[in-house]
C-alpha cells in the first residue's frame, strides 16, 4: 500500500487505480438510483395502462438534448428522470477517461496524457454530434 495522496500529493497507479474504481462503482450505483426512481414515478402515474406496442414511438425532441432532459427531470417528470439516470451511465466512462488524463498529467506520462486526451477527444467527439 502506497502513502496517501494527501501526505505525497504524488499519484501513484494504486491511486489511479483507486480513483477510477470509485468513481465506475459510484458512477453506476447513482446512474442505477436515478433511472430506477424515474421507473418508480412512470409506474406510479402510468402503470395501470395496458401497453401498445403495434406502433413505435421514439423519444420526443425534447427528451434529446442534455438541457432539456434536466430541466424536466429538476421537476421529475418520470421520462427525463429515466433518460438522465441513462446520460449518467454513459457519462461514466467518459469521467472514467478524462479522470485517467488528469492522473497521467499529475505523473508527468507523456505518453498516456497523449493516447488517453486522443480516446477523450474521440468520445466527445463522437457523443456530441459533432460528426454528424
Amino acid at each position: 500500500m502506497s502513502e496517501p495522496l494527501w501526505r505525497t500529493g504524488r499519484w501513484s497507479d494504486e491511486h489511479v487505480e483507486l480513483f477510477v474504481g470509485n468513481l465506475l462503482r459510484w458512477g453506476v450505483i447513482i446512474a442505477a438510483a436515478v433511472t430506477v426512481v424515474g421507473g418508480a414515478l412512470f409506474l406510479s402515474l402510468h402503470g395501470g395502462r395496458i401497453a401498445d406496442y403495434h406502433v413505435f414511438h421514439g423519444q420526443p425532441d425534447a427528451l434529446k438534448s442534455v438541457s432539456e432532459v434536466v430541466a424536466k427531470a429538476l421537476r421529475f417528470q418520470p421520462e427525463a428522470v429515466i433518460q438522465l439516470g441513462l446520460l449518467l451511465l454513459i457519462a461514466t466512462p467518459i469521467a472514467r477517461v478524462a479522470l485517467s488524463l488528469l492522473a497521467f498529467v499529475k505523473q508527468h506520462d507523456r505518453t498516456y496524457i497523449v493516447v488517453t486526451a486522443i480516446v477523450l477527444g474521440l468520445l466527445l467527439y463522437s457523443l456530441t454530434g459533432a460528426g454528424a
